[in-house]
C-alpha cells in the first residue's frame, strides 16, 4: 500500500506567546508517539567563531539568526521517511554543543518557532499553520521569567535586549506572518475551546 504523508504543522507567534504549551497540549493529547516535535531554536547558528564581545551585536529576532535552510531539509527528510539528526544549542555560549538528538519519522510533524511562517520556502511546506496571539505584556513577563531561569540572563540584559531587537524583529516580521495562519489562538494553550477544536481535527484528519 501507498504510504500517506505526514501531517506537517507549523505553531508561531511572538516570543513568550504560548507557543510551547500549545503544542505540548497536541503532544499529550493526540500522542507524543505520533509526533516528531521540532524547535526552531534549536537551529540557531553557531557563533563560537565569533569573539563573545560581539555576541551582544547579533540580533538573534531576525530570520538570518536561523539556519532555516538545516530545518527545511529536516522536514523534507521526515516526510519522506528518514530520520534527523537534531542539533543542540548552549544558548549560555550562543554556540552548538557538537551533539545532536534524533527524531525518527511521524504521522505528524508538529514544527515550532517565532519565525517560521516568514519565510515562504519553508511555510509552504505546513499543511496547517496555527498563530498564537497574546498580549506583548504577557509575553514579556514569560520571556522574562525564562531567560533569567533557563539561560542565566540578567534582568536589564534581557530588557535592553527587548526594546532593541525583539519587540522591533516582532513588528516587522511574526506580527505580519499572522496572515498567513490558519488558525489563530488567542492566549495559546489556556485557550481550552481553541485547543479542543485543533486537537479535534487533527485526531479527524489522522482516522
Amino acid at each position: 500500500m501507498k504510504q500517506v504523508a505526514p501531517l506537517v504543522i507549523g505553531i508561531a507567534g511572538g516570543s513568550g506567546s504560548g507557543k510551547t504549551t500549545v503544542a505540548q497540549q497536541i503532544l499529550s493529547r493526540v500522542g507524543s508517539d505520533q509526533i516528531a516535535f521540532i524547535q526552531h531554536d534549536s537551529y540557531y547558528k553557531d557563533l563560537s567563531e565569533l569573539p563573545p564581545t560581539q555576541h551582544a551585536d547579533i540580533n538573534f529576532d531576525h530570520p538570518d539568526a536561523l539556519d532555516t535552510r538545516l530545518l527545511i531539509q529536516h522536514i523534507v527528510a521526515l516526510r519522506e521517511g528518514r530520520p534527523i539528526d537534531v542539533p543542540i544549542y548552549d544558548f549560555a555560549t550562543d554556540r552548538r554543543t557538537g551533539r545532536t538528538f534524533r527524531i525518527e519519522p511521524r504521522r505528524v510533524i508538529l514544527v515550532e518557532g517565532i519565525l517560521i511562517f516568514v519565510e515562504a520556502a519553508l511555510r509552504e511546506l505546513f499543511d496547517i499553520k496555527i498563530f498564537v496571539d497574546t498580549d506583548s505584556d504577557i509575553r514579556f513577563i514569560r520571556r522574562l521569567e525564562r531567560d533569567l531561569t533557563e539561560r542565566g540572563r540578567s534582568t536589564e540584559s534581557v530588557i535592553k535586549q527587548y526594546q532593541a531587537t525583539v519587540r522591533p524583529m516582532h513588528l516587522e516580521f511574526v506580527e505580519p506572518s499572522k496572515r498567513y495562519a490558519d488558525v489563530i489562538i488567542p492566549e495559546g494553550g489556556f485557550n481550552t475551546a481553541a485547543m479542543d477544536m485543533v486537537v479535534a481535527r487533527l485526531e479527524a484528519l489522522l482516522k
